[in-house]
């Protein structure tokens, strides 16, 4: 039997590649150790207890709990796991908040859905004429929450004053395009409009808004960095982009009303949000909310696949609660109840 003898530099080309493949597996062994998984039944336990119970912190947020059961339910519909739901008796709280006509319709111009029960009107179901209340009105962002949220239940809107929504909306409206949240008055800026092409879709009627005044005020919002801010003159921001994108992408406008030049500028500013995650604006920390605002901005763009998909699943997953589930804006911090299903939509489209 002959012995094989090898050549000095080849035995030192041998050696050096086991012990290239030695460290390739090890930190593939040290990437998986490290590897964090998606918790979903704990993030659906989370969802429920939004639902339920909330803790004293939230408090604040009472006027507006419509929206808090509005993003719960998205993320249980993404984890599809609505099943643990009861879908009746959220429906019908629902529509306990319709601000509906009163019998001789002075309200009309304050129909919609308030956040909650805390001004104290009478438990209603919709299925009647409204009590008067001075103080009882409608919130843009409540009836698109309510709406979406009566859409993801099943419910075939039948209970919907549809006429009275959409009066209620217009009355919103002002000379500028944008919309106030509350007839009395208050901030203007693209969250609002984007609330209204919002109810004006599911509601298949765009008689609530005009729709050239709206795309006007996108337009001007437009900023010097291709950006699109709040209003005209603000600063660019990943949330007030996604919510004029998708404005014109529901009322079937934007390849009417952007150049594609001016497309690829938006891309472009987009794109450049990602670091690892994304964040809302130039310069600032990575915020798990922003890998949906912004991702969802570049889908509808038609350029998500450019992004980085493995680092921004990564960073989502590191701000993950082990333990009560949900999300936070940034590691080891408190889940949110808002930034958990923005996450879960966001983790799902990766």
């Amino acid at each position: 039997m002959s012995n094989v003898f090898f050549h000095p530099k080849d035995l030192h080309k041998l050696e050096t590649k086991l012990q290239e493949k030695q460290a390739k597996e090890e930190e593939e062994s040290e990437r998986l150790k490290k590897q964090i998984y998606f918790l979903k039944d704990r993030h659906v336990r989370f969802f429920q207890r939004c639902l339920q119970v909330l803790p004293e912190r939230y408090s604040s947020y009472e006027t507006s709990r419509l929206t808090i059961v509005f993003f719960a339910l998205s993320g249980l519909d993404v984890l599809d796991a609505l099943e643990v739901v009861d879908k009746p008796s959220l429906i019908e709280w629902i529509y306990s908040l319709q601000v509906v006509p009163t019998e001789d319709q002075s309200n009309l111009g304050r129909c919609g859905f308030r956040g909650s029960s805390h001004i104290g009107v009478p438990y209603s179901t919709s299925k009647g004429p409204g009590s008067p209340h001075p103080y009882d009105s409608g919130h843009v962002a409540m009836t698109y929450t309510g709406l979406a949220c009566l859409i993801i239940l099943g419910d075939d809107l039948s209970r919907v004053n549809k006429e009275a929504c959409l009066a209620g909306l217009k009355a919103l409206q002002l000379e500028d395009g944008s919309f106030y949240s509350v007839p009395e008055g208050s901030e203007n800026d693209m969250r609002f409009v984007y609330c209204a092409a919002c109810i004006c879709y599911m509601l298949d009627d765009w008689s609530g808004m005009d729709c050239m005044k709206a795309i006007d005020y996108i337009r001007k919002s437009m900023s010097y960095d291709n950006g699109i801010g709040q209003g005209a003159g603000l600063e660019s921001h990943g949330g007030s982009t996604f919510c004029a994108i998708a404005t014109l992408c529901l009322m079937g406008k934007l390849e009417d009303k952007f150049s594609e030049r001016e497309l690829n500028r938006i891309r472009r500013w987009c794109i450049l949000r990602q670091q690892n995650g994304f964040h809302g604006r130039p310069n600032k920390p990575v915020d798990t909310c922003y890998s949906f605002w912004v991702g969802a901005t570049l889908e509808l763009l038609d350029v998500f696949q450019y992004t980085h998909f493995e680092k921004n699943r990564n960073y989502i997953l590191s701000t993950q609660d082990s333990l009560v589930g949900g999300f936070a804006k940034w590691p080891d911090s408190h889940p949110g109840k808002i930034t958990a299903p923005v996450c879960v939509c966001s983790h799902e489209y990766i």
